[in-house]
């Protein structure tokens, strides 16, 4: 416990930002008292015709009902994944429940403690942290930290099944998102991306990134979201 503790160093001073519920989506109330758009919801609302035409056609084919079943099932597993890697870096241990959707998220999680976060994070200095680039956007990343000696942004995610690098490129412009943030307010060069994730059969994976590509992408569709009429 104690030397998952050391690993926390207070660098900055991170301010919690509100989230809120608009007919545009979910906004985030910023310091500045300014109601921005949020990363995911900028990301969903750019999503190319393709991507959506895919997931049309998934829900068509298993049914609406059982497409929302897996959905549901899976968002339930990732929090509750995402609960369990939050206790680990505060107490240096996971949780032990008695719930069997928790009990499985749990070696999810470990899988990712033991394959990534022990033997390459060096130290966090945040987690759940809210991130906002002044007057366009907001969200919250997983984690902030050096992983394998370099500063970075870390997300955790979760999977029904192992996925390839090029179905994930939401989640490489989410974390530049996140970089971008972090440099603007509190004058970091943050440009490396770890994405941690672990599939429901507990096979964990992980990407590396170098975010300088993703910038101008995620840019890009943050100028596409304000332009959309």
């Amino acid at each position: 416990m104690d030397n998952q503790l050391v690993r926390y160093q207070e660098r900055f001073n991170y301010q919690p930002i509100n989230r809120k519920q608009t007919s545009e989506g979910r906004k985030y109330v910023t310091p500045d008292g300014r109601a921005v758009a949020s990363v995911t919801t900028i990301l969903d609302k750019t999503k190319s015709e393709e991507k959506k035409q895919a997931l049309q056609e998934w829900r068509n084919r298993i049914g609406h009902k059982k497409a929302q079943e897996i959905t549901t099932e899976a968002a339930s597993r990732g929090t509750s994944m995402h609960s369990h890697l939050e206790h680990w870096l505060a107490h240096g241990q996971v949780q032990k429940k008695s719930n069997l959707v928790h009990q499985h998220s749990a070696l999810m999680a470990t899988a990712i403690i033991e394959e990534y976060l022990e033997p390459s994070l060096n130290e966090w200095w945040g987690s759940e942290v809210g991130l906002y680039y002044p007057e366009l956007y907001a969200g919250t990343t997983d984690l902030v930290g050096v992983y394998n000696g370099v500063p970075s942004i870390i997300d955790f995610k979760q999977t029904n099944k192992p996925k390839k690098t090029e179905w994930i490129e939401d989640y490489f412009l989410q974390a530049a998102a996140y970089a971008a943030a972090h440099n603007a307010v509190y004058g970091t060069d943050i440009n490396q991306g770890v994405i941690l994730m672990c599939s429901k059969d507990v096979e964990p994976q992980n990407w590396v990134v170098d975010l300088k590509e993703w910038q101008n992408k995620w840019f890009d569709r943050v100028e596409q979201y304000y332009t959309l009429p």
